[in-house]
């Protein structure tokens, strides 16, 4: 066995224990290893503290829970080891930066984190050739856009530090509460729109700051005289990309863990094993059109390493 199907193996026993108390010892003897080792491994692959890990997991499920008005709050902490509804409480806005009453009121998206696919992070795979891991497939190809795209929508900062993947903290979505807001106004444009197709767009202005703006809008193939109030034009300029698809069973995995997973394994694997970086921005492609699967692409135009400023 492989040191990280170790821990793979500790992952799912997790989850299978969320409810349960959960100690590091009795994970370390799951996966046959000292509890000192167990430890070092467990952070070095899943980038958390095992028990961190344990309680960043049990608030994810606990933000589905919460999602059912009729139970008591009381009951979904208790139900995931938490001894108070002060202690759930005083722990859930550390982590999300509100409380669990406040998340009930408004239902924000919240950036939660994700159980990892570890064993990704050991296969590469070649372009055009799918890769099947956990509930999702992806395949990254390279595609040549021959005709600008016109996109209309709305756009937003977003502080990289608080958003998942790239600063693996949790907080308000903000890319996902952006989308909230698009999808109730898109009905201002809507005569310009085709349903197909819908874009995010990320793009940093100032690679020395801690944000990067965050454009969520639809395919325009006609454009308007003029766009409505705080809506902006943006652009997918003609050129090369590399493009990793992404499919999943439903749409709510799709464009959460499946994104999340899919966008580590591109920009933390796949690119930097061609020797390849890429310019400030990135676009995830949503795709409503198909019948037996989610899907959705991410792209990003390529830069040879030795080329980069």
């Amino acid at each position: 066995m492989h040191a990280w199907e170790a821990i793979e193996q500790s992952l799912a026993f997790i989850e299978e224990n969320l409810t349960e108390e959960i100690s590091t010892e009795e994970l370390a003897n799951t996966a046959g290893l000292s509890p000192f080792y167990f430890q070092r491994l467990f952070k070095r692959l899943v980038n958390k503290p095992v028990q961190e890990y344990v309680k960043l997991r049990r608030l994810a499920k606990a933000v589905e829970s919460l999602s059912n008005t009729e139970r008591r709050i009381l009951d979904v902490a208790l139900d995931y080891g938490f001894s108070s509804h002060a202690n759930f409480t005083r722990v859930f806005k550390e982590t999300y930066g509100i409380t669990p009453e406040e998340y009930r009121k408004d239902l924000p998206m919240l950036n939660t984190f994700d159980r990892p696919e570890v064993s990704m992070n050991y296969v590469l795979v070649d372009e055009g050739i799918p890769l099947v891991v956990g509930n999702i497939v992806l395949e990254i190809q390279r595609k040549i856009l021959k005709k600008p795209e016109i996109y209309l929508g709305l756009e937003t900062q977003v502080r990289i530090s608080r958003q998942i993947p790239v600063g693996e903290s949790t907080s308000v979505d903000v890319p996902g509460q952006l989308w909230k807001r698009y999808h109730m106004e898109k009905v201002l444009v809507a005569d310009n729109l085709s349903t197909g197709v819908e874009i995010g767009m990320s793009y940093m202005e100032d690679t020395m700051r801690d944000f990067f703006l965050y454009f969520a809008g639809g395919l325009a193939p006609n454009l308007p005289r003029s766009l409505p109030e705080d809506f902006v034009k943006k652009e997918l300029s003609i050129g090369e990309y590399i493009v990793c698809r992404i499919e999943a069973e439903d749409f709510e995995y799709l464009v959460t863990t499946a994104l999340n997973q899919a966008s580590k394994y591109l920009f933390s694997i796949w690119l930097p094993h061609h020797s390849l970086t890429t310019e400030a921005f990135s676009v995830e492609k949503y795709y409503y059109d198909s019948k037996d699967m989610a899907c959705m692409e991410i792209w990003v135009k390529p830069i040879p390493m030795k080329n980069r400023d």
